[in-house]
């Protein structure tokens, strides 16, 4: 939207810059000239600010405020009140409940519903408004509005992991079917947790508690064999806390010698579990290959 306030516009009359081609300098005059400029009355100049500050204002209205530029004379007459009347906050407020009304008919509750349900809409709108009012109104009710918070809050978690499910529930079972075919691989070693690794190299180092650093170098893959994420690309190992990343690699950190390469195997449960990361999906089984090469302290 073009700014109500012609700043530009201001420093040209106030400054008296004048549009057109710049003349050249002339190189042998060393005093600066200073721009000529008619002055107008304060009360000409005023008018003048108060027209200029009018450009944008309509569109504005109509693309912000949902005004019909036909009704510029309704607008016009509330501009000129100072004071509202009785009728005028009464007509203020019932402009605000449709502007309100409207925001909820097309982004509140659609963004309910989508997390409901992303395909199919399941809310029922008629008792989203009723218990939108009544909570406005004050009206009592039953169940208290911490109750009612905690009530909303587990529901929206069931329907998020249902539709999560429904999305990539063969998923968590693909990488299932992996880890179980896996552990029949000689080199393969399983913690009661159900992480799994294989030990490529084993270090002689110091193995890292919980509390420490490490720097590590490492490849993430999802079980097709796709690459998500790899230090060795980046030519540069990581440095974090061994309890700053997922489950399945703190478990693994703290049995690892400095200067071992293991690749491990992390159920979803010890990854991300229902939660989708960029390219990782959700209920993902994931294979890293991960060099530990310092324990930082």
């Amino acid at each position: 939207m073009k700014k109500i306030f012609l700043l530009t516009l201001l420093s040209a009359l106030c400054l008296g810059i004048q549009a057109g081609p710049k003349k050249k300098k002339d190189k042998k005059s060393k005093t600066a000239q200073t721009a000529q400029v008619d002055t107008v009355d304060i009360k000409t100049f005023s008018y003048l600010m108060g027209r200029l500050n009018t450009q944008g204002l309509a569109e504005y209205l109509s693309r912000q405020k949902g005004v019909d530029t036909k009704y510029m004379a309704q607008f016009i007459e509330g501009f000129g009140k100072t004071e509202l009347t009785e009728a005028d906050l009464q007509a203020k407020a019932r402009i605000a409940g449709t502007e309100i009304r409207e925001d909820v008919s097309k982004r509140v509750m659609p963004n309910i519903s989508k997390q409901i349900n992303d395909s199919v809409d399941m809310l029922n709108h008629e008792e989203f408004l009723r218990g939108f009012i009544e909570g406005l109104t004050g009206t009592q009710y039953a169940i208290s509005n911490d109750s009612a918070m905690n009530i909303v809050e587990k529901q929206l978690k069931y329907y998020q992991e249902s539709m999560m499910e429904r999305k990539y529930g063969a998923n968590r079972k693909a990488g299932e079917e992996f880890l179980k075919a896996n552990l029949k691989n000689k080199d393969v070693q399983q913690t009661a947790s159900g992480l799994q690794y294989k030990i490529i190299t084993k270090g002689e180092g110091p193995v890292p508690t919980n509390t420490q650093k490490v720097k590590v170098h490492y490849e993430g893959r999802l079980i097709d064999g796709e690459v998500f994420d790899s230090s060795y690309k980046r030519g540069q190992p990581a440095t974090f806390g061994v309890n700053q990343v997922i489950k399945g690699w703190t478990e693994a950190l703290t049995m690892m010698p400095a200067g071992s390469k293991w690749e491990l195997y992390i159920p979803q449960e010890l990854a991300y579990g229902s939660r989708e990361q960029q390219s990782i999906p959700a209920f993902s089984c994931l294979i890293f290959t991960v060099e530990l090469l310092e324990v930082v302290k």
